[in-house]
């Protein structure tokens, strides 16, 4: 049997390809045994698939192998596309991605009806609060080598908790956690499919938006650009039945969320390219910081955080 290996991205799981049964399928082969009951991936595709969401099908699995065979969607990610079509299509595929946000949202009762483990999980302030900690830590210590001094650290771990205590209390739709174009495919009919959204929990309706607009950009987009596709979310939300949210509430939520899933980021790239020697995240790290800043301006709020970039100039390494 031929097997081919894949090339994870940020991940602990190895994927190949392989044949099942007479059809081309993936094994995902995790680093320990597993057991069904608690297993996200398994749990929340179901969850998924019974809400109508367009995930990969379930083969099989072995608990203790630690190994689940899935549908297999072939190879065109959604990033690349979007990377090498004309502009027209790219701004098709990016509405079209869109579309999917409000759809998971829409299975957030069926997430708490089901018991799923994606309803037992939210971002609260201890979730949030630990990824801007591990951003301190790996953006500064690890890939500047510049540890803050004590009273910078505490000012800015000051604002970084009233940020995510404001983020805790607007955590009340599904989120998949990691919607960006990387974990979002076309498959052999050009339909749009979800990979990758075993760590689904209870977030802000914002934080998928910010994950798909803003996650690993090398240039930061146009308010103007941002706010139509604001826009357009929230009148997609209501064409499916949710309920209308102001646009200007809407917002600051996006400000509030966008700080903090691209300081996460940055920490993630930080990490991921000295400790993991993924360089090729380096180049998103500057234009993610300055996201992050200019979310925090608009809001003419959090002075520590819009300040760091112009009072702690990033390495050169950045640039490279």
């Amino acid at each position: 049997m031929e097997i081919e290996q894949l090339t994870p991205d940020a991940s602990t799981r190895e994927y190949f390809r392989i044949q099942w049964i007479g059809r081309s399928a993936i094994a995902c082969v995790y680093p320990e045994p597993f057991v069904e009951a608690e297993q996200s991936y398994l749990d929340v595709t179901r969850l998924f698939l019974a809400a109508g969401l367009p995930v990969a099908e379930i083969l099989d699995f072995d608990e203790k192998l630690g190994v689940i065979v899935i549908e297999d969607f072939g190879d065109r990610i959604l990033r690349d596309a979007i990377q090498s079509s004309d502009e027209a299509t790219r701004e098709e595929l990016i509405l079209r991605a869109i579309n999917l946000i409000p759809q998971i949202q829409a299975a957030t009762k069926k997430a708490f009806e089901r018991n799923s483990i994606a309803s037992r999980l939210r971002f609260d302030t201890e979730k949030l609060l630990w990824e801007l900690d591990f951003f301190k830590e790996h953006y500064f210590t690890t890939f500047k080598k510049q540890p803050l001094p004590p009273e910078k650290d505490a000012a800015l771990s000051a604002e970084f908790a009233e940020l995510c205590t404001e983020l805790d209390g607007k955590a009340a739709v599904l989120c998949h956690r990691d919607f960006h174009a990387a974990n979002l495919m076309l498959d052999g009919e050009g339909k749009l499919r979800i990979i990758d959204h075993q760590d689904a929990r209870i977030g802000s309706v914002a934080y998928d938006l910010v994950s798909f607009l803003l996650d690993r950009v090398t240039e930061p987009p146009s308010a103007e650009w941002l706010a139509e596709k604001c826009r357009y979310f929230l009148a997609e939300r209501e064409r499916i039945g949710l309920e209308p949210i102001n646009e200007e509430v809407f917002t600051e939520e996006l400000h509030l969320q966008t700080i903090q899933r691209c300081l996460k980021a940055v920490g993630t790239f930080s990490f991921q390219s000295v400790n993991r020697g993924k360089t090729y995240f380096v180049p998103f790290i500057l234009p993610m910081l300055q996201i992050s800043m200019q979310a925090a301006k608009s809001l003419n709020r959090f002075p520590q955080i819009s300040g760091i970039y112009s009072r702690d100039p990033i390495s050169d390494q950045t640039r490279k």
